[in-house]
């Protein structure tokens, strides 16, 4: 087939070929920029996905002893850090975790001392809270955050990409930037042992909207090259088969049969096997982060669309037989660890029972879409609709339209309306009810045996929770209901393994040597090394990992001689 690609060779000979328009691309394609080099930029979707999945993000971002934290009279440093990522990572391969082990070192370094800097000088802002997400099994040098590190971004996550995005489409109208969209790349080309360009299909015309998914009809083919290609194409967030092949069944349980993406459809994870087979390493494939607070999108904009609950601690976890979840799987606390608990029952699925009053204080909805006024930087909208009475939009149209809720007056009406959305066993009222008012009797005192009650009387200490947090109350008390159900479902998200790289982003070999020519950043190198979260990721890590690999990359490429 002829080609019908944007020649480069003519008038515009790029010095590096980024694949993959998403954040980690962006990044890279900055620093490119900064230096003064021609990018060509590659994207199998069309214009209007440029930035990938960060858009769709709540703009969360790991950040360690800055002004915000001590403003909150929150204590961190780096090796408080540090010892939170290396108990949470579990590093436990010699080979597949060698770079891993540096890449996590030298990001909690980025995170303490440059980070905030860096985003700062481009524009980026925070809001004022800091959130303490992934809390972690309970033990100091185990998984989870010691202290409050997320710090959401004044705009969510188009902002994140905004401080990007623009200055390397100014780079384009400079003439230093060219992008290819609805170009799929096939292949990687190597001459000589190095990496020196790409091959690939044209793929037809598209005017979806962001996000949603596109045709794969091919009408060209392509050849592109440059001294230096980076990889920047993200995971296997939607590809269920890969992710079922990949599966860490030992270590989680079985691979859930109903699964809902927290991504869109064109995060399918080609580029890790093009790579590989090309002579890349490709390691800690069975490393994954998926959701177990997942529910359909009422409103959905690609297929099997997902969202995450991010829910205070406050809301009583069960199981699909109905059994409590035992410490430490309450609600933000460990991830991994509830997940095996869920898929131990044989079922893939797990309830939320709380009320009314749990729902306006506690619950919030990641993605930039499911937050409007933080999103939109009103500051005037985002007071009004925080402090109003009662649960806010996004979340009360979910309550009103969403498949995986149930609101009642009574709790057995609630355990009819469980019934009747169960996958799996019917629920018992009685056997329910036991659970909840032994938890209830406990919230007569400010101390408590039960973990659960315990966790949220010490979360209130935080000027952060308390804000957020509801004090402790009866579930059953009239006063704080209707009751509410929510059937929590495995979402398909991040993907933890990928391409081995050095420091500079440069991909390895299996034999650990460099392979000269490729680069890889963000999700499909593993956010850096091959895994730099080891088996376990503490929030606010994804975009920021994006952001420091592709920075290395960027400027590792740059230092090339032309």
């Amino acid at each position: 087939m002829p080609s019908t690609a944007p020649e480069p060779t003519e008038d515009f000979t790029p010095d590096a070929i980024v694949v993959g328009a998403g954040l980690a691309g962006l990044v890279a394609a900055h620093e490119l920029v900064l230096a003064g080099r021609r990018v060509l930029v590659l994207d199998q979707e069309n214009r209007a996905n440029l930035g990938g999945q960060a858009f769709w993000s709540l703009g969360g971002l790991f950040v360690v002893d800055s002004p915000e934290q001590r403003r909150m009279g929150i204590k961190d440093s780096y090796e408080l850090a540090l010892q939170d990522w290396l108990g949470s990572a579990g590093f436990d391969r010699e080979d597949e975790d060698r770079m891993g082990r540096e890449w996590a070192k030298a990001y909690v370094r980025f995170a303490t001392d440059e980070k905030r800097n860096y985003l700062h000088a481009l524009g980026l802002r925070f809001t004022p809270l800091v959130g303490w997400a992934e809390r972690g099994g309970g033990l100091a040098g185990g998984h989870g955050n010691s202290v409050p590190r997320f710090h959401l971004t004044w705009g969510t996550g188009p902002e994140v990409l905004r401080v990007f995005r623009d200055p390397v489409l100014a780079g384009e109208a400079k003439g230093l930037v060219r992008f290819a969209f609805r170009h799929r790349v096939d292949e990687l080309i190597v001459d000589d042992g190095a990496v020196t360009g790409v091959r690939g299909s044209v793929l037809a015309p598209s005017d979806t909207e962001r996000g949603q998914a596109s045709n794969r009809d091919v009408v060209g083919e392509f050849t592109f090259e440059a001294p230096a290609v980076l990889v920047s194409s993200g995971g296997i967030g939607h590809a269920h088969d890969l992710i079922r092949r990949n599966w860490p069944t030992e270590r989680l349980g079985p691979c859930p049969e109903h699964m809902i993406s927290g991504v869109p459809a064109y995060v399918d994870g080609r580029m890790l096997g093009i790579s590989e087979v090309a002579g890349a390493a490709l390691v800690n494939r069975d490393r994954m982060w998926h959701y177990t607070e997942g529910i359909h999108n009422w409103d959905p904009i690609w297929p099997d669309h997902a969202i995450r609950i991010i829910p205070g601690p406050s809301s009583l976890w069960f199981d699909a037989n109905g059994n409590r979840m035992p410490a430490p799987c309450f609600p933000g606390f460990d991830t991994n660890e509830t997940m095996r608990q869920i898929l131990s029952t044989g079922h893939d699925y797990s309830w939320f029972v709380l009320n009314q009053s749990i729902i306006e204080k506690e619950f919030a909805l990641s993605g930039s879409e499911q937050n409007p006024d933080i999103t939109g930087k009103d500051l005037k909208f985002t007071v009004r609709s925080r402090l109003a009475k009662g649960a806010p939009g996004p979340v009360e149209a979910f309550k009103q339209h969403g498949v995986d809720f149930v609101v009642a007056e009574s709790l057995a009406e609630l355990v009819d309306g469980m019934n009747e959305i169960s996958r799996g066993p019917r629920l018992d009222v009685a056997a329910l009810e036991h659970q909840i008012v032994g938890r209830d009797r406990e919230v007569a005192n400010s101390f408590s045996k039960d973990a659960q009650v315990t966790a949220i009387n010490s979360a209130r200490k935080y000027l952060g929770d308390k804000v957020r947090v509801v004090k402790p109350h009866r579930i059953l008390d009239p006063a704080h209901g209707p009751l509410i159900a929510v059937r929590l479902n495995v979402l398909t998200r991040k993907t933890l393994g990928g391409l081995q790289t050095d420091l500079d982003s440069q991909v390895l070999r299996p034999d650990g040597s460099v392979f000269p020519g490729l680069y890889a950043a963000g999700e499909v190198a593993g956010f850096g090394g091959g895994g730099v979260h080891g088996y376990n990721a503490l929030e606010g890590t994804f975009l920021g990992g994006c952001i420091f690999s592709g920075r290395a990359a960027g400027r590792a490429i740059a230092r090339r001689k032309p």
